[in-house]
Order: structure tokens, then sequence, then C-alpha cells
């Protein structure tokens, strides 16, 4: 791996807006469906041009990657740690680079929606995710944008763990493209209208889009 990315926060901050995007996940799991926020931001690192630049740094338990996006600047970041504590690597990242709650995407899977589905949620509850419980723990904030990722709810409340947990079928599997691309248009279009838009630390409301 490379040198240590979050040190580049030493460096002169670039001349427009920073915004952290974190997928959620288990490390070592990058293929189950707990683990989509992941492939959200392999895509997005591919799109972004730096699928090849991901460096591990030891200083928030991740892998980051940065790229450009006009004049502002992504901060990609993949934690290291499991899923249920994930806060702990976005918030050493956030607080490494200077950004505030309303400066960090969230990407993860949501049982309450079909594979397929996305949605982009404006600050509010975990709704029982523990990943997105445990950044707002960590973060002292619910205000972070999420991309929520749907991966289907099973029949049976007694199968939620071993649904999560496990792979996406061959079925599955042949919807991951297009969504992955989809997903990585709706948050670059969202962050390309928000680095035009007011300055950063403005209001939050609770939208979500239908």
């Amino acid at each position: 791996m490379r040198r240590c990315l979050s040190l580049g926060v030493l460096e002169p901050r670039p001349p427009g807006k920073r915004w952290l995007v974190a997928g959620l996940g288990n490390p070592g799991l990058p293929r189950t469906r707990h683990s989509v926020g992941l492939a959200v931001l392999g895509q997005l690192a591919q799109r972004l041009g730096v699928a090849d630049g991901w460096a591990r740094d030891r200083h928030c338990a991740a892998d980051l990657a940065l790229a450009s996006l006009g004049d502002a600047q992504l901060v990609l970041l993949r934690p290291r740690r499991l899923m249920n504590v994930n806060g702990r690597c976005v918030a050493r990242a956030a607080e490494l680079f200077g950004l505030t709650a309303e400066e960090v995407y969230l990407v993860h899977d949501e049982l309450d929606k079909p594979l397929g589905k996305l949605a982009l949620k404006l600050g509010g509850s975990s709704r029982g995710h523990k990943g997105v419980r445990s950044c707002i723990a960590c973060l002292n904030s619910s205000a972070m944008p999420r991309l929520r990722v749907g991966i289907g709810r099973p029949s049976h409340p007694d199968m939620v763990q071993a649904h999560v947990l496990g792979c996406f079928s061959a079925a599955e599997q042949e919807l991951l493209p297009p969504l992955l691309e989809r997903a990585a248009d709706l948050l670059l279009d969202h962050i390309r209208e928000r680095s035009q838009g007011p300055p950063s630390g403005f209001a939050i409301t609770g939208h979500e889009p239908a």
C-alpha cells in the first residue's frame, strides 16, 4: 500500500469543496449483501479513475482514495473495522480531513427496499442499521446524507442475519452492474449539485425522495 493518505490534510486544501464518501460493510466480506456499500465505492473509484489509488491508512483504520470531481475533492473510504463499528473509521477520517457530518456521505444496504432500488436520505435516524448507528454515535450527529441500496428483506425474521451476511445469488448478480452504475450516478450528481450550492454546514432536512 502507499503512504498514509490522511497526511494529505496537512497539505493546502484544494480550492473547491471536499466530501467524504464512506461505503459501509465488513472487511473480508466484500461480496455479501451487507457490504454492498463497498461495491458502490469500488464502482465510484472506477468512475473517477482512482481504482488503483486505494491506500491503507492506519490513522482511521480504512482504505482511502482521493479523487477530483470538478473543483471538489472526494475522499473515498472503505472501513477496515466490522460493520457495527464502522463509525470509528468514518469519524476519524472526518476529523483528519476537517469535515463536518453534513460533508460525509454514507453508502449502505437497505433491507426495506428491493434489490435494484436506491434512495438518497438526507439525515435522520439509523432505521435499525447498526453501521449507520455507529456513524451517528461516533460523529455525534445524524445529519449525514445516506445512499440506501436495496437488498430486499427475507420472508421470515429469523432469516435476516443469513440474508444480509450471504452472497448475492446468481440472478441478483446480474442486476448488480447497472445498479452500481446508477448508484454512482446518483452520488456524483448530488455531490456536484451541493458543490455548487450554499457553503458547507447548511442545514439538511430529513427529506427523502419517494
